[in-house]
């Protein structure tokens, strides 16, 4: 199997499925050397400014933040879950400070069209930073969503244009 380009309009996907039930990873970087990447849960995919998008966020503690700031790419890429949740939970509770998640997880890392994903994932967006800002606490209307945030950073969301998508086939 092998990941091949194909167009947004031919994705079957349901995105509470995609997203909340089977996780997906963030990952920000130049080459299969130079990148980080996180497990994440969270995150939306729609329409903003006319332009195909997906959003997620970032706590500025995790060491994907620092190249997910420096780069203006990043791929969102997904898994069979039931094959690959080990190596999900593995990616979100290690940081890659200490750990090179890829080589102890058994995933590939490729570069595709300039950014870094895995050749495993059975889904990859390749994304382009539109637009970032830091959650305030203040302007949260429902306040026990603070709960999220005692112990913790709040999030940068990310705002990114889906340039181009892969799947595995």
């Amino acid at each position: 199997m092998s990941l091949v380009k194909t167009s947004l309009e031919s994705l079957k996907v349901n995105p509470f499925e995609l997203i909340g039930r089977d996780w997906y990873l963030i990952t920000s970087g130049t080459s299969v050397s130079d990148y980080n990447t996180m497990t994440a849960s969270w995150g939306s995919i729609g329409i903003m400014w006319g332009k195909p998008v997906f959003t997620c966020g970032i706590r500025h503690n995790r060491y994907t933040f620092e190249f997910s700031e420096k780069n203006d790419l990043i791929t969102f890429s997904f898994f069979d879950s039931d094959k690959y949740r080990p190596m999900l939970s593995f990616c979100g509770s290690k940081s890659g400070r200490d750990h090179d998640k890829a080589m102890e997880t058994g995933i590939t890392p490729v570069e595709i069209d300039g950014a870094v994903s895995f050749e495993e994932a059975r889904l990859v967006l390749v994304c382009r930073k539109l637009y970032a800002q830091d959650l305030e606490k203040e302007k949260f209307t429902d306040k026990s969503l603070l709960s999220f945030y005692e112990n913790d950073p709040v999030h940068r969301m990310y705002t990114t244009e889906i340039v181009a998508v892969y799947e595995n086939k």
